[in-house]
């Protein structure tokens, strides 16, 4: 065995008792999650994000309405829609970033709870805006 090599070996030899050392019990504590095992935490940030981008889209139709570019609506109904569903999908998203115990691929939802948390302020956004609209021109 050369010197080059040496380092290598003995830092091999070190993991590998350190690793023979190590408790049962943490074995269990991390449990690999499949890229695409549908979690809990990633169930309800899915959800989530889907009823932030419905409600997105129907704050853009609503705004649309409401400003006389479609249809004769006011667009109230839809404006209500939209800040409903924006703020169900920013508390959720806020409740799944806060129990994640881990970062991205840990199963927790993570980044979906994040997505929520952008999509749901922009179905608000475009509710309001919609809202406010409509009150203008009512």
């Amino acid at each position: 065995m050369s010197l080059l090599h040496l380092p290598a070996a003995a830092t091999a030899a070190l993991l590998t008792i350190a690793g023979r050392t190590t408790p049962a019990a943490a074995r269990f504590l991390v449990q690999p999650v499949g890229a695409y095992t549908l979690t809990t935490g990633r169930l309800w940030a899915l959800a989530a994000a889907l009823l932030g981008l419905a409600g997105v889209v129907v704050g853009g139709l609503a705004l649309a309405r409401a400003a006389g570019r479609i249809g004769a609506g006011t667009g109230r109904r839809g404006a209500v829609v939209a800040l409903a569903a924006g703020l169900t999908c920013t508390i959720i998203g806020v409740l799944v970033v806060a129990a994640a115990k881990g970062g991205p691929g840990t199963g927790y939802g993570i980044v979906g709870g994040w997505v929520d948390l952008v999509a749901g302020p922009i179905a608000m956004l475009l509710g309001g805006l919609a809202l406010a609209r409509s009150r203008r021109t009512a």
